[in-house]
């Protein structure tokens, strides 16, 4: 984890205070115990229930085998069940690994494996699927099922007695890994990003000052919740760690998220920009326009909100947009809410600590003059310094002295403010889904018509990027086309958003010097191709 003569340096400043999610929940309950703190639908849960609701549900784990450091897959969609699940982990010193609602048998199967999860939690149908399916992908996992377990362990059937709780063993240290996150990384399956107690709870305090949240703060989840970005930035963590209260939209589309806001009176709420957009177009579309008084921050993060989008938000949504932008893996910039409207709708904001340290290179890792076009290295108090199981991948991810090679081409102004201009890994941001290349052409490549297969970004005036596969056919093989492609990555339990947009066949790739796929020359083709 971090070197000792850093983390001396972060405790003596203040910034890892000791703190474990389990001592935030049981100081938020002592001092705000009747305050509701979860809202999901007719379930209103308050500080003190969900307090109760976590011991009882960590008594029930550790009672079917699940011990301090074990890890366990949590998928589940935005319900007030996921705070119970996951503070009981934090209570047991489990370790949560964060999956996606959209992600399926391919992405669990390899969480399950890779983290030698004990147990997989789930819940039974989401917007559709049925995620006890997944049941085999996840073995030897035990399934924990929300809802209609059918057959596997029901999730309700876990909360203890009380008597089982005073009978749990003593939790986790604050500088031990309190959970597992995917990032989102350019190549292959997600790599598991290892958060401490301490480090995230600094990013979580010193998130939920910058945005200036309170007991009086209602925050409406839009986006999943596992997301990095609406757990911290300054997310349901942040409410929680404000004695404010949290509102879980099943759906982020404008019929449901809207009367949402007006019925609970929500303050503030975190989107990605194609949300941004379709909430808008929405709102100035309505013939009565939607009660949003109560609306004072809406914050865009996910991927780069384009000026002209960004300055139709306090207009038209009567609140005060803040641009986040940030990665799992630690750093999170802000613009600040008493920012000049130049700053807030052209930058993506300054780092949230005074110890965030940031280098903006050349190719050769050479510093870059300020505010010319540069490569974003950064290290510093609640930015990890190595990937979980990973140390292959973590010698060209992190240099010598721990910075952190984010991919992202940025600028930096001289009053200290991101810009960024852009991605230097193979990955697409899919309306703030990172898709790595490798994976996805990986799937590609069990197809048996498909001989090579490259996956660029293709711009998208919705969600930023959409993806376009490149393929090279196999002599003699039948016709490739897209539905047949996409049918086939289905098939092999790939997440949706990942399944390629477009195809384009071609005969054999461009390449570059060194004899590797020019993906700069497949991205110009594309543009040749849609200017015509």
């Amino acid at each position: 984890m971090f070197p000792e003569e850093f983390a001396r340096v972060y405790r003596d400043r203040g910034y890892w205070t000791g703190q474990t999610f389990d001592d935030l929940l049981r100081e938020r309950a002592a001092a705000h115990g009747d305050r509701i703190a979860v809202v999901d639908g007719a379930d209103r849960v308050s500080y003190a229930q969900l307090r109760d609701r976590a011991l009882r549900l960590a008594a029930g784990l550790h009672g079917i085998g699940v011990r301090r450091g074990d890890r366990v897959v949590v998928q589940l969609p935005n319900t007030a069940a996921y705070f119970d699940v996951v503070f009981a982990l934090f209570r047991l010193g489990a370790l949560p690994v964060f999956a996606l609602p959209a992600h399926r048998s391919a992405e669990i199967g390899y969480f399950c494996a890779h983290t030698e999860a004990v147990a997989f939690v789930t819940t039974d149908v989401h917007e559709g699927f049925d995620h006890r399916t997944l049941a085999t992908a996840a073995e030897p996992a035990t399934l924990i099922v929300a809802g209609d377990a059918g057959g596997h362990v029901r999730l309700d059937s876990l909360y203890a007695d009380p008597a089982d709780v005073a009978r749990l063993p003593a939790g986790p240290a604050a500088d031990e890994v309190a959970f597992l996150q995917l990032s989102g990384g350019s190549t292959g399956l997600p790599k598991l990003i290892p958060r401490t107690h301490d480090d995230y709870l600094y990013s979580v305090r010193a998130s939920a000052e910058i945005c200036a949240l309170g007991p009086d703060s209602i925050y409406l989840t839009a986006l999943p919740v596992s997301h990095n970005f609406t757990m911290s930035s300054p997310g349901v963590l942040g409410v929680l760690h404000a004695g404010g209260r949290i509102v879980l939209a099943p759906r982020p589309d404008p019929a449901t998220v809207l009367p949402l806001i007006a019925a609970e009176r929500v303050t503030i709420t975190a989107v990605v920009p194609p949300l941004a957009l379709l909430w808008l177009e929405a709102v100035e579309a309505a013939a009565d326009r939607p009660d949003l008084s109560s609306l004072a921050v809406l914050q865009v993060g996910g991927a780069k909100l384009v000026d002209t989008v960004a300055a139709r938000i306090g207009p038209g949504l009567g609140c005060r947009l803040q641009q986040v932008f940030g990665m799992a893996e630690g750093l999170v910039n802000y613009t600040r809410l008493d920012d000049p409207d130049e700053i807030v709708l052209h930058t993506q904001g300054r780092p949230i600590s005074p110890d965030d340290e940031l280098r903006i290179v050349d190719e050769r890792d050479e510093p870059v003059p300020v505010g010319e076009v540069g490569h974003l290295l950064t290290r510093g108090p609640y930015t990890i310094r190595g990937y979980w199981r990973a140390a292959e991948h973590n010698r060209t991810a992190f240099t010598a002295d721990g910075f952190y090679r984010t991919g992202d081409l940025v600028r930096l102004r001289p009053d200290g403010y991101l810009v960024v201009e852009g991605r230097a890994k193979d990955q697409i941001n899919r309306g703030g889904e990172k898709i790595a290349a490798e994976e996805v052409e990986n799937h590609l490549l069990t197809h048996p018509a498909v001989h090579d297969a490259a996956v660029v970004a293709v711009p998208d005036a919705y969600l930023g990027e959409r993806s376009c596969a490149f393929v090279v056919p196999r002599p003699g093989a039948a016709p490739l086309t897209l539905p047949a492609l996409r049918r086939h990555m289905r098939e092999r339990g790939l997440a949706a958003y990942k399944i390629p947009d477009r195809l384009q066949i071609l005969a054999a790739f461009p390449v570059t010097g060194v004899g590797k796929v020019s993906r700069r020359e497949l991205r110009a083709a594309l543009a040749a191709t849609q200017k015509g």
